[in-house]
């Protein structure tokens, strides 16, 4: 299994996003200390615009790093409410703390009971190994 962080209080995708409850039925959404590892440096992020709608399991924006570009994919479906812009000027800190300044959006949950279809800790080590 890969030596990486995965904090026992979030959620996760198996597509490498992770999920954690913030106020009421609002979340902040990133990628994985795994996933960045995987991705390499990052570039340059591109993010959907406060206000609009996102999709659980659909694409809502762009990760580019120095190997490649990849999707961005919303893990829950609802509407964006915020978007963390220091990511414009400074798309590294999805490397340097993909838990914490490296955050990527907050979302309103049109259901809050699909956090429970996410995986936990246990069951995304379990992915990722």
């Amino acid at each position: 299994m890969p030596d990486v962080e995965v904090p026992e209080e979030l959620r996760y995708t198996a597509e490498h996003e992770w999920v954690a409850a913030t106020d009421g039925d609002v979340v902040r959404i990133g990628i994985t200390a795994y996933a960045q590892g995987e991705l390499g440096d990052i570039v340059y992020v591109s993010l959907p615009a406060v206000g609009d709608r996102v999709e659980a399991g659909a694409s809502c924006g762009e990760l580019e790093s120095t190997k490649s570009v990849s999707e961005l994919y919303a893990p829950v479906t609802g509407e964006v409410t915020g978007r963390n812009d220091s990511l414009d000027g400074s798309p590294e800190l999805v490397n340097s703390d993909p838990y914490g300044e490296g955050w990527v959006l907050e979302v309103r949950l049109d259901d809050p009971a699909a956090l429970d279809g996410l995986l936990d800790a246990a069951g995304y080590r379990d992915h990722i190994s």
